[in-house]
């Protein structure tokens, strides 16, 4: 995932999960073997509620741990609402993605991280199984060729819930979702029937097991070893 003379833009939602990558990251930094740099780029939708001290608390943190933060404003907001899409989530994702992608080209990274972890994973398959009538989930090293740049996602065998843990232990500045969407997506659903399959069958490990092990699926590239 990582190698010498890598320049890293990190996806800084502001989210847990995207910070706690980020607090990682510059962890690894300074003890890897691997010589690289760190960028975070957040990607402002336009939502007119987000908290502004909750941002500042962000910014303080990117500087205290030496990391170049970039906040990139953008109306996708608006832009969604003008088009009143009955399903915005998958438009919002494709536009973020499109703005982080040239922004971490436009300063010079030739990778970008992504906080997804194992529940993201799973949910991920439920939903393509469920709605897309396929198999299928994210993978942790893929490269994008009309940008040329290769994503990577250091936390797929990561559970949210050590996440959550890390989060409320180094008390990580987090930048609360605006978005009316939330906790009101597919998504979602799929997180919650995951939690009442594991409360009634104790099965998310097995789950889990079934999709990170090679020799069961081939959902994953066999090639990628890290």
């Amino acid at each position: 995932m990582i190698q010498d003379g890598d320049k890293i833009a990190v996806g800084l939602s502001g989210g847990k999960d995207s910070v706690a990558l980020l607090a990682l990251l510059a962890a690894y930094k300074k003890f890897a073997p691997e010589k690289f740099e760190l960028l975070a780029i957040n990607i402002d939708l336009g939502f007119s509620d987000t908290n502004p001290k909750e941002v500042e608390a962000t910014k303080n943190y990117c500087q205290s741990i030496g990391v170049e933060l970039i906040i990139e404003h953008t109306q996708i907001y608006d832009i969604i609402l003008e088009r009143g899409e009955k399903s915005p989530c998958s438009l919002c994702s494709k536009m973020r993605r499109g703005a982080l992608n040239s922004i971490a080209k436009e300063h010079g990274c030739n990778k970008l991280a992504l906080g997804h972890h194992a529940d993201d994973v799973l949910e991920t398959f439920l939903l393509s199984l469920i709605y897309e009538g396929r198999i299928s989930t994210f993978m942790p090293v893929s490269h994008m060729d009309r940008s040329n740049i290769t994503l990577i996602r250091p936390l797929v065998y990561i559970e949210e819930k050590y996440l959550s843990g890390l989060a409320r232990r180094y008390e990580l500045p987090i930048i609360h979702n605006p978005c009316p969407q939330d906790k009101h997506t597919k998504r979602e659903d799929a997180k919650l029937l995951i939690n009442e399959m594991e409360e009634k069958y104790g099965c998310k490990q097995n789950m889990l097991t079934a999709l990170f092990n090679p020799q069961r699926n081939n959902l994953w590239d066999k090639t990628y070893k890290n």
